[in-house]
């Protein structure tokens, strides 16, 4: 026997970590499958099978970084209890604010720490250095050598702690009950096909599941294989072969290529993070699928959305749903204001004066703010229209953080809320606001995928400058003279392109016949 091979197996290996794009993930799941079929008829044996599995395969991607995942789902799991058990609202509060606290503290910590050194430094010029106090702790204790210089992010910490928060919360608000034992709880947090890039699930969703029987009939398994092989060839020939053909180059040194050639390689970037994360969940989908659970749609053909609303009723909907429930509500929703979001503003307006350093910027932001405030103090139709603008705002700027640390998702999170925010007013006046009319829809599809695919630059461009490299090559060096060329030299890209977004129009209806079709086929026929 090959121990070295067996070591590596077994063992955290950084330069390969299980995906499910490499073949050694499709080794494990065969594996899993083959242990699950001796389980799969005794609940809590196949709760526990599975909460194992899963916390090797986190294991296997992130190291001992999987400690943080069980000190997340401990702590969960007894706040969760408490906060069933007490009847005085205030300690159920107090709870609540507790899980909420703890699981944002890391995630915080793991993710944003150097954002929020640079963010220090930019306002006040001291110099902060980041490094991971856990890893020093435990090599001083244990005499370890892991890493303490720097802070790596774990994998799938921006799921799986939103996912401990929603379910604090819901036992607060009455929505569920909490689950039987810590077992059950771990595997809810730790279901492998999902921890690692979505979607959010939630327990309200999940839960009844862990204890339901195991089924999965002919047609389901024809369907769960449908899905992966669907995610696989979004992710592998469309994703990968877009970025890697095209679009990467561009974006690393944008100045070298036309305008022309940035606009094509935004729009072939909005087309390849779709299939990148959508060909994810669209494999958790069907694994979790042959495993007899069901995980929530996370995309729903975004690029046929007529609005900037619309677009983000189709778009990360896990996501989406996650943030209107457990934060845009919260603030007020489209109602009324909270502390907490004026607060928010007011220390956003504050970063921005001081950052920027202009006097006549911090006049215009302080007359803005007072004079907002007054329109609110007198008229309850402009308290309300702040209100739900400022509550939406956040939402998206938040959203935005969650995505990545730096501005540019900050950026990008709040050009979407702009987006939405002149939506949501336009539409009350719009004389094209008639969908059933198909030239209205036809301009209003164009027209979001533009503005879209514009916010894009922030959303994939390393930095400020990158992105705007990107966008000022379309209007000063768009090289018309020189775009035949192009196309010609790079035909292969643009034939993935076109065609990646001609299937993505394809009406649900055909998408969905041939759905049913593939699951009513032989799953054997399928892998053949």
């Amino acid at each position: 026997m090959n121990w070295d091979l067996l070591q590596g197996w077994l063992t955290y290996q950084a330069n390969s970590p299980l995906l499910f794009t490499q073949k050694y993930f499709w080794i494990f799941f065969g594996l899993v499958m083959g242990g699950y079929s001796l389980v799969y008829k005794h609940t809590a044996r196949r709760n526990i099978f599975l909460f194992l599995v899963s916390l090797f395969f986190y294991y296997k991607t992130s190291g001992f970084y999987f400690f943080i995942l069980l000190f997340s789902t401990v702590v969960d799991f007894f706040i969760g209890r408490a906060i069933y058990k007490n009847k005085i609202k205030w300690q159920r509060q107090t709870f609540v604010a507790l899980s909420v606290v703890v699981n944002l503290l890391v995630l915080g910590y793991f993710k944003y720490a150097y954002f929020v050194a640079d963010f220090i430094h930019d306002l006040t010029g001291i110099e902060i250095a980041v490094q991971n106090t856990f890893a020093l702790w435990t090599n001083k204790a244990l005499g370890t050598n892991f890493i303490f210089e720097k802070i790596l992010l774990p994998v799938g910490i921006s799921f799986f702690t939103f996912q401990t928060i929603s379910y604090s919360v819901d036992i607060y608000r009455g929505h569920i009950k909490p689950v039987k034992n810590i077992l059950d709880f771990g595997f809810y947090v730790s279901f492998f096909p999902q921890l690692v890039a979505g979607p959010i699930v939630r327990a309200s969703e999940f839960v009844p599941q862990i204890y339901a029987p195991y089924s999965l009939s002919k047609q389901q398994a024809g369907l769960g294989i449908f899905w992966i092989l669907n995610g696989l060839l979004k992710k592998l020939f469309l994703a990968d072969y877009l970025a890697v053909q095209f679009i990467d180059r561009v974006f690393d040194n944008p100045q070298l290529y036309s305008g022309f050639e940035t606009l094509s390689a935004l729009f072939g970037y909005s087309l390849q993070v779709y299939a990148d994360f959508s060909g994810y969940t669209d494999v958790a989908i069907g694994i979790a699928m042959l495993l007899g659970f069901t995980l929530p749609k996370n995309f729903n053909s975004p690029y046929k959305a007529s609005s900037v609303a619309d677009f983000w009723r189709r778009w990360h909907l896990s996501l989406s749903t996650w943030l209107r429930d457990y934060l845009y509500i919260p603030l007020g929703g489209n109602r009324e204001g909270s502390i907490a979001s004026y607060l928010i503003v007011f220390i956003f307006f504050v970063f921005i004066s001081l950052i920027v350093g202009s006097p006549i910027l911090t006049l215009g932001l302080a007359v803005v703010f007072g004079g907002g405030f007054i329109a609110m103090r007198y008229s309850s139709v402009a308290a309300r229209w702040v209100n739900t603008n400022i509550n939406l705002m956040l939402t998206m700027v938040l959203g935005g953080l969650w995505h990545g640390s730096s501005w540019n998702f900050v950026t990008w999170g709040a050009l979407n809320g702009v987006g939405l925010v002149i939506y949501k007013n336009w539409k009350k006046i719009s004389p094209w606001a008639d969908r059933s009319k198909w030239y209205n829809r036809a301009i209003g599809l164009a027209l979001t995928l533009i503005f879209i695919t514009f916010t894009r630059a922030w959303f994939r461009s390393p930095t400020w400058e990158g992105a705007i490299a990107i966008l000022s090559k379309i209007p000063t060096d768009f090289g018309w003279s020189t775009a035949a060329e192009v196309v010609a030299s790079n035909w292969k890209f643009y034939v993935v392109l076109v065609t990646g977004y001609l299937i993505h129009w394809i009406p649900s209806k055909y998408k969905g016949q041939m759905r049913q079709w593939v699951s009513n086929s032989s799953p054997y026929v399928l892998f053949l």
